[in-house]
């Protein structure tokens, strides 16, 4: 209390004696004394109490111009002052980035590259100001990126490597500044550390590898990391951005990946961290997978390194996230192949452990994503035995169950999985569970086309699969879905048979 005491008294008097005011004289007036003014500054700000007094005084404005010095340890000392009195404050930073302060941190990062004070100060002040899209712009017309990738080779501390790794994370995030990362070399070192590390069992390197693998997945989507409950959104969002073409290449940024070697350090860091049950290095290595898995180029090159059997022993993991992160990297393999959904939807482990994660309510993300992976795999494959084999597991109530999803996404995947199902020549067996007196099929078809929220794609894709279930069925078997579907419907005025829709694709304007 009495070393409290004391500061407060020193910092009232401080903010009386006029210092503030005359160290900005010197800074501007006196070069010879200007080195130790800034220094004095520097250690007075680290106090959060002097940070007003510092602004009041506009010794920010005077600072900034010492930062094109030639001087290191003006440039050291001035740096400090400036990072300390405009930490946390968003209007000072992009006061910063307005005045130019963007290109004298690049440049001593070019010119002091070696100095290691130096480069920490220019990588403090670029962490603290690279959430900013104005810094972010203007970051972007420079050639920080060949500089990040230099000190990431340079780097011999995981403080630095983890003060780095923060930086391009941040910048990541814009599609100009991803394009420069990935042409400087950026995968090319992710790559190197990996290899490096992936054998280790410090908690350090632990950190790091995630760091990589989370920056994999920055450098091939994009975007902030979402939620278990946002995964949807999260994936409309990415398809749209590929539809636009946007200057990045997703293709070539995967293919470059695969030229490297990094699918085989990932599986094999996920492996090592399996048996070593770290998950959050899981987490960010399956996030990794899943993201190279998205351009279809990249689905046949990780089939063919068998990267889905690989990553099937998380089937049993207990955490949450993983299991999330998993179903997600199934599904994305998953999606449009055929050859993997054959495979995935064969393997009575898998199927046995989706239909139990389709029926957890406590998590209702990874029951949602359970789900989805079902559906892509009845929807994407061609076989017989496939379907039979997820009816098998009683895998087909959990997708009529889904048609009444608050999500129009998952509602039409599981109609499309249902009428592939009901197309393929399977006998009476599965079309019986469909069609019986106790399914909930007829009741959530005939909710979703009489609701006025129903989206016209998915009122169009429920009459697909009326028309594939009536078109499927034997004549018996036909007159027991009519005889079910009108019974259940007959007491609604506006009803229209199912088959008196046209199996047409939607006109442009629904």
């Amino acid at each position: 209390n009495a070393l409290i005491i004391a500061e407060q008294r020193s910092f009232h008097l401080l903010r009386g004696s006029g210092i503030f005011p005359t160290l900005a004289k010197i800074l501007k007036g006196n070069p010879p004394c200007a080195v130790r003014a800034a220094h004095v500054l520097s250690e007075i700000a680290k106090n959060e109490e002097m940070k007003t007094p510092c602004i009041e005084a506009d010794l920010v404005p005077t600072l900034i111009p010492l930062l094109e010095s030639t001087d290191q340890e003006m440039l050291l000392h001035a740096g400090r002052a400036i990072g300390r009195i405009c930490y946390d404050n968003r209007g000072l930073q992009e006061e910063l980035v307005r005045v130019g302060v963007i290109p004298s941190l690049v440049r001593i990062l070019t010119d002091y590259a070696e100095s290691e004070p130096l480069v920490h100060v220019a990588l403090l002040a670029l962490y603290n100001l690279a959430d900013l899209d104005s810094a972010k712009e203007a970051l972007s017309m420079t050639k920080v990126a060949e500089q990040l990738v230099e000190q990431l080779r340079r780097a011999e501390s995981h403080e630095r490597l983890e003060m780095v790794f923060e930086v391009l994370q941040a910048l990541a995030e814009n599609d100009a500044l991803k394009v420069q990362l990935v042409d400087a070399g950026v995968p090319e070192v992710l790559s190197e550390i990996l290899l490096r590390l992936q054998g280790s069992s410090q908690a350090e390197d632990t950190c790091i590898v995630k760091a990589a693998s989370d920056l994999i997945v920055s450098l091939l989507l994009g975007g902030k990391k979402g939620n278990i409950t946002g995964q949807v959104h999260k994936e409309s969002t990415s398809r749209s951005l590929f539809s636009r073409g946007v200057a990045i290449s997703v293709d070539g940024n995967c293919l470059r990946m695969f030229q490297l070697g990094v699918i085989h350090q990932l599986l094999d860091v996920l492996e090592k961290h399996v048996r070593s049950g770290d998950t959050s290095v899981q987490q960010a290595a399956l996030s990794a997978l899943q993201s190279l898995a998205v351009p279809v180029v990249s689905k046949v090159q990780m089939l063919e390194e068998g990267v889905a059997e690989r990553i099937e022993a998380l089937l049993w993991s207990e955490s949450p996230p993983v299991q999330f992160k998993l179903l997600g990297t199934l599904r994305m393999l998953a999606d449009g192949q055929a050859d993997a959904a054959e495979i995935l939807g064969q393997d009575p482990l898998l199927l046995n452990r989706l239909v139990q994660w389709c029926s957890v309510s406590d998590h209702s993300g990874i029951c949602g994503e359970a789900n989805r992976l079902l559906a892509s795999i009845l929807h994407h494959n061609r076989s017989q035995e496939v379907v039979k084999a997820i009816q098998a597991a009683q895998g087909v109530k959990h997708l009529i169950s889904m048609t009444t999803s608050e999500h129009a996404a998952m509602q039409n995947e599981a109609l499309n999985a249902l009428a592939i199902a009901s197309a393929i020549d399977l006998g009476i067996c599965l079309l019986k569970e469909l069609i019986c007196a106790r399914s909930s099929l007829v009741q959530s078809l005939h909710k979703l086309l009489r609701d006025d929220n129903t989206s016209p794609e998915v009122k169009y894709n429920s009459m697909g699969l009326l028309c594939r279930l009536l078109n499927s069925v034997n004549k018996a078997s036909c007159s027991q879905f009519e005889n079910n579907w009108l019974m259940s419907a007959n007491k609604h005025d506006n009803f229209v048979p199912a088959k008196a829709f046209p199996l047409a694709k939607p006109s442009n304007t629904t």
